[in-house]
């Protein structure tokens, strides 16, 4: 859901529209996580947390990208980088701070504090994005599929499809795996926390050198990596071995998930960056919401994360 809106939110930008939907969407959010403290089943969950806080969120990744090309161009892959930096740090800091609260007061409490806490950081955010470009009412229809017909768009926009496939495969994997090699429970928790933390400093680094060398030259370097560590992942039998795993996660996503909306603020006129984006992050959705199962059912199959990380690590 984070990728899903892209198509329709690219055009909406384009078009001029930006405080509106990101006020809506920051009121969604809020109401989810509030909601998911009155949660009982499963498809309540679902429901707040998949598709409300996902496409909510899907509002905020999308604009903000695209209000970081209107605003850049030199030092763009800084300016992502560190917008994405953050989301690494509150990827660490947020699965802390839940595991904190839970030992001292009860799940609906801990949920409430968290929806305040969204509220207050999502109120900054409301009150300092901002357009630099006026919007183009005539921009045309919905999708334009001349983009499409432009090589580099197309085989770009297919090689993320093919590459989220597994992409998340580790993170999702990571403290299952490392609890069925013996590891304390506790410690496997934080495995997440630390490939997070280290994914900040793999994005601002990645931002770095795409502005220096071009976003693709640091791309595939970082993304060869992922398909590294994902290969390696499941030969890791203890502590230390799944911390490295950890860190080499953290800072090969990191990167990768930092400079792939670069390419496309690059590919034409930057009025029309919303509609480049958020039609190829539309399609990428395809590889990122069937990626996880795909895994779970090799997993099924063989009962091994060898092959996971095998097939995962091959896509890649």
């Amino acid at each position: 859901m984070l990728f899903a809106p892209g198509l329709l939110f690219g055009r909406l930008f384009d078009k001029g529209y930006l405080r509106l939907p990101v006020f809506i969407a920051s009121a969604a959010f809020v109401a989810c996580v509030f909601l998911t403290a009155q949660c009982t089943q499963y498809w309540h969950f679902l429901l707040c947390q998949g598709f409300g806080m996902g496409l909510a969120s899907g509002v905020f990744f999308n604009m903000g990208n695209m209000v970081m090309a209107h605003w850049f161009k030199r030092r763009l892959g800084l300016a992502i980088a560190c917008s994405f930096g953050g989301a690494g740090a509150g990827g660490c800091i947020f699965p802390i701070i839940v595991r904190a609260l839970l030992h001292r007061i009860s799940f609906q409490w801990t949920m409430r504090i968290l929806g305040f806490t969204t509220l207050g950081l999502l109120l900054v955010s409301n009150l300092t994005i901002a357009r630099r470009l006026p919007g183009t009412q005539d921009l045309g229809p919905l999708i334009n599929l001349a983009e499409f017909k432009k090589p580099a768009y197309s085989f770009y926009v297919a090689s993320l499809v093919v590459n989220t496939l597994a992409l998340f495969t580790v993170f999702t994997y990571l403290t299952v795996s490392a609890v069925g090699e013996g590891v304390d429970a506790d410690m496997s928790f934080y495995l997440l926390a630390i490939a997070n933390a280290v994914s900040t400093v793999g994005r601002v680094i990645s931002g770095l050198l795409a502005d220096r060398f071009g976003p693709l030259n640091v791309l595939i370097p970082a993304t060869l990596l992922t398909a590294v560590v994902t290969f390696t992942w499941p030969f890791a039998t203890n502590v230390a071995s799944f911390v490295v795993i950890a860190i080499f996660l953290g800072i090969s996503t990191g990167a990768t998930l930092a400079l792939l909306v670069q390419p496309f603020a690059r590919m034409g006129p930057v009025p029309e960056v919303g509609l480049r984006i958020g039609m190829g992050l539309t399609v990428v959705a395809i590889g990122v919401i069937t990626g996880a199962p795909m895994s779970g059912a090799i997993l099924d199959g063989t009962g091994s994360f060898k092959d996971v990380g095998y097939a995962g690590g091959a896509s890649i």
